[in-house]
């Protein structure tokens, strides 16, 4: 028979001493993380008490960055900064508007969630965001800045089973949850010659997003497709359109680094339409689609889930994109967005800095 193990009490007393000491470094840490959370929370109530604020809403570093070495912005001296939840909210002011400045990092998720956590935290009474852009408009040219008075989510889609055509329902259709009112892509009008016709992925339908405004009714939707901007912002930017722009990358130029320049002064344009989804677009078959059934000029990867969460939220709203690239619709070898990236941001911050003093 096997023999049976027992514990010794000095054994058990260690075994015991052991747990206690990983309790107190769990209650720890979990203390230090609630200072943290509280320290969040005074920072939060002191800088509300200075409100309201415009947030200004930025998708990268490369574009923020022009903004805070600008001399337009004057950083808060008491509390130049929070961080809350992965994000570094800003506190200062551009000319006479005091502004929280935030980078929301690439894509909707990012940009929606920080949006929302601005507008939760803090005591906003409007929003700006700008950033670059492609251009799927041939009437404009890389560096013009772009006011769009709509804002769409073009990557909500319902994938049409093969077989299947524009004139089948599609599936839950019957139910409100998706429509056809809004067109699709169908894959097989972008084949190539030899293809042999038809394509297995079919098509797909754009669909409007639900929404659930902050003074409806909980958990009662709202279908949005085009989202609009604030009609009082978009008629102020009316004012930006005969500003000066820069023209050139490295204007000052050396023998061994040239200056490059566009061909013509980039120039501020207020357009119908502008669309977003987490896809960078560098496909001139699908820039053109974009184009023409959907009539979209600045084509980015953030703005309609900003315009989403500010509509769900009711509070003003304008997004300023600078065109850095033709979203695929260069030559095969051009790299425009490599070229004049830079060039776009600055131009984005300055249209941005001219619009907050018009609010001023």
């Amino acid at each position: 028979m096997a023999a049976r193990s027992s514990s010794s009490p000095a054994k058990t007393t260690t075994t015991l001493a052991l747990l206690l000491v990983v309790a107190a470094a769990a209650a720890a840490v979990a203390a230090e993380a609630a200072a943290v959370a509280a320290d969040a929370a005074r920072g939060v109530r002191q800088v509300n008490r200075r409100g309201p604020y415009l947030g200004v809403v930025v998708p990268n570093g490369f574009e923020m960055e022009p903004l805070l070495r600008s001399p337009a912005f004057s950083p808060a001296k008491k509390l130049p900064y929070l961080d809350v939840a992965g994000r570094r909210f800003r506190f200062g002011s551009i000319g006479e508007k005091k502004v929280i400045i935030v980078m929301t990092g690439l894509g909707m998720l990012n940009s929606g969630v920080t949006t929302q956590l601005l507008l939760t935290l803090f005591d906003v009474e409007g929003i700006v965001h700008f950033g670059i852009a492609g251009n799927a408009d041939p009437d404009l040219h890389i560096g013009d800045v772009t006011v769009p008075r709509y804002w769409a989510h073009t990557g909500l889609w319902n994938w049409q089973r093969y077989g299947d055509g524009p004139e089948k329902e599609l599936a839950l259709e019957s139910n409100g949850d998706y429509t056809r009112k809004y067109g699709a892509l169908n894959f097989s009008d972008y084949g190539v010659a030899g293809g042999g016709g038809g394509n297995l992925l079919n098509g797909v339908w754009y669909q409007p997003e639900e929404v659930f405004p902050a003074d409806g009714t909980p958990e009662s939707r709202r279908h949005e497709f085009w989202v609009p901007v604030d009609g009082r912002y978009y008629q102020l930017a009316q004012k930006l359109e005969a500003m000066p722009l820069e023209r050139c990358v490295n204007r000052t130029g050396t023998a061994t680094s040239p200056a490059t320049c566009l061909a013509r002064a980039p120039a501020v344009a207020r357009v119908e339409r502008g669309c977003s989804a987490s896809v960078f677009v560098d496909n001139a078959a699908y820039r053109q689609f974009l184009r023409s059934r959907l009539g979209v000029t600045p084509i980015d990867m953030e703005s309609a889930a900003v315009a989403l969460v500010v509509a769900q939220q009711g509070a003003p709203f304008i997004a300023i994109r600078s065109l850095s690239d033709l979203a695929g619709g260069g030559s095969a070898e051009s790299n425009e967005a490599g070229v004049f990236a830079a060039l776009a941001a600055q131009n984005a911050v300055a249209v941005a800095v001219k619009f907050i003093s018009l609010l001023s």
